[in-house]
């Protein structure tokens, strides 16, 4: 379990998640903290007076702590939370968006883009922590993970073609391969919420957990996982990334790849050293 006593200190910051946590800011809405040795990284949706909406500002912040983590050879898993008590994220912030010409809007899109493939493209292992509203690009955000840990108050789904769009963060191509094509097109076709408990049964959420301990149980496996090889994790979600999709014997060739690129690694060493020493490894991450 993760304590919040091992946090290791950046910049402090009254009232964020947890009022008076260290964390690092990019910018005013994103926060960056770090866990277990600086190996688990929490990502902070922090914009509650819009429930997090996604601002332009706030998707060029989003889009700088990915690729932050993503170069930073620490960081094992990544879990993104929210710091509002009543949503994860609602989606784009539609204000500023009926404020935008349509000039405006094409030169947004690429900003909006690299916020929702900076998560997508992390290359640790990565959870979402989902409490209470989680919509439009707010669940993308989500389906971007590896992993989404809900509990009861989580609230799904992708009502873009409501408002007169579709789902731009990546929404038509993550949730049919979470849930096959055709309860894709239902859900975004309809534009309805989904609660919890049918979210955890369609398979939209992995895990659903008691109210109010989306964030505590992630953080948690997310300790769990960071105990493992750095260099096997990342190598491991390339593999499970690229092979998605492919034939067999493609996918095999995918894994071939990934193995090869562990085999001779130090992790490697250390790993079938320290089993034979009945002892728990310390990684070299390389």
């Amino acid at each position: 379990m993760i304590e919040a006593g091992r946090l290791l200190t950046r910049v402090n910051r009254e009232g964020a998640v947890g009022s008076g946590t260290d964390e690092e800011r990019f910018g005013d809405h994103v926060g960056v903290r770090r866990y277990e040795g600086g190996h688990v990284a929490e990502l902070v949706l922090d914009r509650p007076g819009a429930m997090n909406a996604v601002s332009t500002e706030m998707a060029r912040s989003l889009a700088g702590a990915s690729a932050a983590l993503a170069a930073d050879r620490d960081v094992r898993v990544v879990v993104l939370t929210s710091s509002h008590e009543r949503a994860f994220c609602v989606g784009a912030d539609l204000k500023e968006r009926n404020a935008l010409t349509d000039a405006e809007l094409l030169r947004q899109r690429p900003v909006a883009r690299a916020a929702y493939t900076g998560v997508l493209e992390l290359p640790q292992p990565t959870v979402a922590a989902v409490h209470g509203f989680a919509l439009g690009g707010g669940f993308e955000l989500a389906l971007a993970c590896d992993l989404i840990v809900a509990d009861g108050t989580a609230v799904v789904g992708l009502p873009e073609v409501s408002v007169g769009v579709i789902p731009g963060g990546g929404g038509t191509q993550l949730l049919p391969r979470r849930v096959g094509a055709a309860r894709a097109a239902e859900l975004v076709f309809t534009a309805r919420r989904v609660a919890a408990a049918e979210a955890r049964e369609l398979g939209l959420v992995d895990r659903l957990v008691e109210d109010g301990r989306a964030r505590e149980e992630a953080l948690a496996l997310a300790g769990r996982i960071a105990v493992n090889s750095p260099v096997g994790l990342r190598a491991a979600k390339r593999a499970l990334r690229l092979g998605h999709g492919l034939d067999l014997k493609a996918g095999l060739e995918v894994e071939d790849a990934a193995w090869r690129s562990v085999a001779f690694s130090g992790d490697r060493v250390e790993g079938v050293a320290a089993f034979a020493e009945k002892r728990k490894p310390v990684w070299p991450g390389e």
